[in-house]
């Protein structure tokens, strides 16, 4: 069975993801509903034009973001190209643990 060669990054260096993310239009941002409190975001995600997040999601500072993105102890899985060769706007945020 043949498979299509597709390649997953991992990283949690902040200025490539804020350069790979606003490169592809995306803008840090918070789950609405998800904070513990005033000095919390909550669960974050990077919002990217012309995906379903407009009702859910709330854009933060890169700051503010970077904060959680640490406390959580996350990285980033993203892709550069899809299959097709084309500029993949693919991401996943993950836990450091096993990375």
């Amino acid at each position: 069975m043949a498979r299509t060669a597709r390649t997953s990054n991992v990283t949690t260096d902040h200025d490539f993801i804020r350069k790979w993310a606003e490169a592809r239009g995306g803008k840090p941002a918070r789950v609405k509903g998800t904070e513990r409190g005033p000095d919390d975001p909550g669960m974050i995600r990077i919002d990217f034009p012309g995906y379903s997040g407009e009702k859910s999601l709330e854009h933060i500072s890169w700051d503010d973001w970077f904060k959680k993105f640490e406390e959580s102890n996350l990285a980033l899985l993203y892709q550069e190209q899809t299959a097709k060769g084309e500029q993949s706007s693919f991401n996943k945020l993950v836990s450091r643990e096993g990375q």
